[in-house]
């Protein structure tokens, strides 16, 4: 059986070429800031697969540790606990395949870390068809020890694919803001970006002053995001790995809700330039601003559709918050939220363009997702007040704000609402999500 070699910078490539070729948290102390999460819901469908723990991990990480976890968030696995394994081999002729059909395994993930020599490693793993006795993927992959988390995350993104045949998104970031209070009236501020499972967050901005709404680029490298450092509202751009950034969008009144065009070329923000709340796009290239709707209603909460094509948001316009949409370039605005209670706000669009997650009032506000060709609705959530819809780029799950015991947290669903997490930073409120594109890696 044969191993394919590649480098971090060709991730980008190796799931399609993997699909040719054929829960919990690590147990080390989170660091502060960092999210802890605590699975409240499970799925009983789930796939039974074995990541046996890698042989001569001589690295800073457990590689198979954080695979079984990235698999068992998910949702869509069952990861074999490392202490019920039959055994653990670490190369294909290990294997004694009627042991692990004698306990129901389907799918096996074997492998080996070896130092490289240079200072940094090679992590080889293969995915085996149990019950078939068949390898579906195999790779060696150089790394180095400040990457090996990353990429214990695309190993878990290829066997998500190879199995489900569905992109997966362990290799992806979160934005979201922290607020730590010490009085009523002394709080700071933090716009931070972390790893899909929580680890790993860096501070991008710290205030005094409220940060909201941050938002991605489509290239990943660069966040959106309302600064009330000055005293009122004011937009941002800042690049995450300079730290420069840029204020687009300040003056008089509200500058606020910015989300960026698939092209990355434009901001659609809220601004109240005549004491209205309206939606107006921000190009990057001319630096103007053109106002998009006017109405004497509050028109805010935009949001592109995948393909560019529309603007989706939320407006009272009809005497009560529902969402609408119109031509990313202005025109009459249509209703999409029929029939659904007298409050839906806050759209996020999948990434498919097909469905659309929102906050629902009713019995408190929850989060529902629509189904834009059916037009059918359900409810994700059950908590009385959840917020910020945020999906996963590939579509599969859907991270929010809910809250908790000690304020504000961030939780996730699947689409189809049958895993619920928690996720708890060890100080402070956490809220605002925003989940981050792939990795152009």
């Amino acid at each position: 059986m044969t191993l394919l070699s590649l480098s971090i910078a060709r991730y980008a490539r190796i799931a399609a070429l993997a699909c040719l070729l054929v829960a919990g948290i690590s147990p080390a102390q989170a660091a502060e800031g960092e999210l802890t999460i605590k699975i409240d819901q499970g799925t009983q469908s789930a796939l039974p697969i074995a990541i046996v723990p890698f042989a001569g991990e001589a690295g800073p990480t457990d590689i198979a540790a954080v695979v079984r976890s990235d698999l068992a968030r998910s949702g869509q696995f069952n990861p074999m606990p490392p202490e019920d394994m039959p055994s653990r081999p670490s190369a294909f002729g290990d294997i004694n395949f009627k042991d692990w059909r004698v306990v129901g395994m389907e799918n096996l993930v074997v492998g080996k870390v070896a130092a490289s020599g240079d200072g940094g490693y090679v992590v080889e793993f293969r995915v085996v068809d149990v019950f078939k006795g068949t390898q579906l993927l195999g790779f060696r992959i150089p790394t180095e020890a400040a990457n090996m988390r990353l990429t214990a995350h695309h190993i878990a993104d290829l066997i998500y694919e190879t199995l489900l045949h569905r992109k997966g998104a362990f290799a992806t970031r979160i934005a979201y803001v922290t607020v730590d209070r010490r009085s009523a009236k002394d709080a700071t501020y933090r716009l931070q970006v972390a790893d899909a499972d929580g680890y790993d967050p860096h501070t991008i901005l710290e205030s005094k002053q409220p940060l909201m709404s941050p938002s991605w680029a489509p290239d990943g490298g660069r966040l959106a995001y309302v600064s009330f450092e000055d005293r009122n509202s004011a937009i941002y751009v800042q690049d995450i790995r300079t730290g420069g950034r840029q204020k687009l969008v300040s003056g008089p009144g509200i500058n606020s809700a910015p989300s960026f065009s698939p092209d990355g070329a434009r901001l659609v923000v809220t601004l109240s330039r005549d004491g209205n709340p309206e939606l107006y796009t921000y190009s990057f290239a001319s630096r103007q601003l053109t106002r998009l709707t006017y109405h004497a209603s509050i028109d805010t909460e935009g949001v592109y559709s995948p393909d560019g094509r529309w603007i989706y948001f939320t407006s009272d316009r009809g005497g009560g918050p529902q969402i609408y949409k119109m031509s990313s370039d202005g025109g009459d605005p249509q209703r999409v939220t029929f029939n659904m209670g007298n409050y839906n706000s806050r759209a996020r669009i999948s990434p498919d363009g097909k469905k659309i997650a929102l906050v629902h009032g009713g019995k408190g506000y929850r989060i529902g997702i629509l189904d834009l060709g059916s037009n059918s609705f359900d409810l994700l959530t059950n908590a009385a007040l959840d917020e910020s819809p945020s999906f996963a780029p590939n579509g599969d799950m859907i991270i929010y704000a809910t809250m908790g015991g000690r304020g504000t947290e961030l939780a996730a669903t699947s689409t189809d609402g049958r895993l619920r997490q928690r996720l708890a930073v060890q100080r402070g409120e956490v809220r605002e999500p925003a989940w981050g594109p792939f990795r152009n890696q």
